[in-house]
């Protein structure tokens, strides 16, 4: 639900912030005052087409922001979800046009995305009716969802759309593997071949660089021994001179001297300890020493191996330690051909018996939908006569496919005639904006139980009735906002009566300088308003009296009472 709208430097509009409520909301105001332009600043927020020209004159940037709730939207939680772009239970849009290039800046929850991502969101959190890109119903797709909603089939039609997924996914396998089969043959023989080389070479995992490390030891064994026997020498095995044996010299001395002062007894105690470790270091550098190999046909033997193991990297063009690893899954291609034929029939038996099951189940949703069809198109042409469209009708053509398709078996096409003798046309070439929005207003009504967007905005819904028809439209706008949010912009009283709230454009004109603002009104204003919406330079007892009696008959008429 959107809850707050601002707006700053757009169109004529200095600075404006609304909030907004659940229900239906009027937006009112004579005309030329520019009550269209909160559906601008709403659509431009969804991501219409920016340009410098919506830049309040004199201004540098115009600046538009709007805030949803979305406790009840788990369509646009999960979007955001998927794009790290969730928090809490809010959504921000903002959007900037800057002056000169008119390019903008886009904003959803204070992270910079393209103009794609706010239409794309857009479609889940709020519904325009009229000439206006954002008017869902226009979609195929959109037509097709609304049916099934109506009837009750999002369950077959999950299903139907699960068996294509996994119908074409088990197809898509089935080709990858009837491509290998083709060049099987040859693909075994060189599978083989490989496999032979590298299982003459029989390389470990990490092999590679414990050869690298056993290179390096031998080929500078000589230098290796020759430095640790003169190491060795130093701490423990040289004459008189080795550091062990003055460091014992020096221990019995300061034996000597700790009888005459016991204070040197730690300097004594580190001194034996350092003696040990120092013995200790001998012993493994004399093991060491011992242990090296400088055996030339073991260097000779090792770097041979290295360079075998290099020159069959280097033919695969990979590096020599991920031979192992290239073993296996030459090994696993290798089990997967020598079986193919085998796994090519099972393949080919669970493609025919997953496309059996989905033409079942999308026979079954053909049959619903058709159904479904007649019955929603004879109320909606039933609600259009009540609307000031005698004589229009609604039809739903299912037109059958050749293929497959995640949707099912047929496309869902809403088409519709205005008027009588008219030919039906698809609903997304009808011309009119106010036809357009009185036969979406028709649909919203009829399959309000099936929502999924809570916020609609009727853009011209009144135009070209009046009278009686006129109240029947603002009648169905309150019921639609018993449980959606309706924002209705309207010239008509008959409608405006019916709102729960009611905000009023109001252009003002400063010497040079012209200022639309939109004032959220109260109760009395409301009267006020819709006596003026009723005709007249001057403003009655009589006319404030019936404005009065009809906003009181509208709520009396929601709250089960008698006008």
């Amino acid at each position: 639900m959107l809850i707050q709208l601002r707006i700053r430097d757009f169109a004529i509009v200095e600075a404006l912030e609304l909030e907004l409520a659940t229900g239906m909301t009027a937006v009112t105001g004579e005309t030329g005052a520019g009550k269209s332009i909160l559906v601008d600043a709403i659509g431009l927020l969804l991501g219409d087409r920016a340009d410098s020209g919506v830049i309040r004159h004199g201004a540098e940037r115009a600046d538009l922001s709007a805030a949803f709730d979305l406790e009840q939207l788990p369509a646009a939680r999960a979007w955001l979800a998927e794009r790290d772009l969730d928090r809490d239970r809010e959504c921000h849009l903002r959007r900037v046009v800057v002056a000169g290039n008119g390019r903008s800046r886009n904003y959803i929850n204070g992270v910079p995305q393209p103009a794609q991502a706010l239409r794309e969101l857009g479609e889940l959190l709020v519904d325009i009716h009229g000439q206006h890109e954002h008017q869902s119903l226009l979609r195929r797709d959109a037509q097709r969802q609304l049916l099934d909603d109506y009837a009750g089939h999002q369950a077959l039609a999950a299903t139907v759309a699960e068996q294509y997924r996994s119908w074409s996914r088990l197809r898509q396998e089935l080709r990858q593997l009837q491509q290998i089969s083709s060049e099987r043959d040859a693909r075994l023989d060189i599978l083989r071949h490989h496999l032979r080389e590298l299982a003459a070479l029989n390389l470990a995992k990490g092999e590679v660089v414990e050869l690298e490390s056993e290179q390096r030891r031998l080929a500078h064994a000589s230098q290796l021994l020759d430095t640790g026997q003169q190491l060795l020498n130093i701490l423990t095995e040289g004459d008189d001179n080795a550091i062990a044996d003055r460091l014992t010299h020096s221990l019995r001395e300061l034996d000597g001297l700790i009888r005459l002062d016991v204070r040197l007894t730690p300097v004594s105690e580190l001194l034996n300890a350092a003696l040990i470790q120092l013995q200790e270091a001998g012993s493994e550098l004399r093991d060491y020493v011992q242990a090296l190999d400088l055996d030339p046909a073991h260097l000779a033997r090792v770097e041979q191996r290295m360079t075998a193991a290099h020159h069959l990297a280097r033919k695969h063009r990979l590096a020599a330690e991920d031979l192992p690893g290239l073993r296996n899954r030459f090994e696993a291609e290798l089990d997967t051909l020598e079986h193919s034929e085998t796994r090519l029939e099972d393949l080919q038996q669970a493609v025919q018996e997953t496309l059996a099951g989905y033409r079942t189940s999308a026979g079954q949703l053909s049959e619903q939908r058709a159904a479904a069809a007649r019955d929603l198109a004879e109320r909606i042409s039933q609600t259009l006569a009540g609307l000031g469209m005698p004589g229009g009708r609604l039809s739903i053509a299912l037109e059958p496919l050749d293929k497959p398709t995640p949707g099912g078996l047929e496309t869902v096409e809403f088409l519709v005639s205005a008027n009588p003798g008219q030919p039906l046309r698809p609903l997304a070439k009808v011309v009119s904006g106010g036809e357009l929005s009185r036969i979406s207003l028709a649909i919203q009504v009829i399959t309000a139980h099936a929502a999924r967007i809570p916020t609609l905005i009727f853009d011209e819904v009144d135009t070209g009735i009046g009278g009686g028809v006129a109240e029947v439209v603002g009648r169905e706008l309150r019921a639609l906002g018993g449980n959606r949010q309706v924002l209705c912009v309207t010239h008509l009283p008959q409608v405006a009566a019916q709102a729960h709230q009611q905000f009023k454009v109001e252009k003002q004109i400063d010497g040079e300088s012209t200022h639309t603002q939109v004032l959220a009104l109260a109760a009395d204003e409301r009267i006020t308003e819709i006596a003026r919406m009723l005709g007249g330079l001057e403003l009655t007892a009589n006319t404030l009296a019936h404005a009065r009696e009809m906003v009181e008959g509208a709520l009396a008429m929601a709250t089960g009472g008698k006008r």
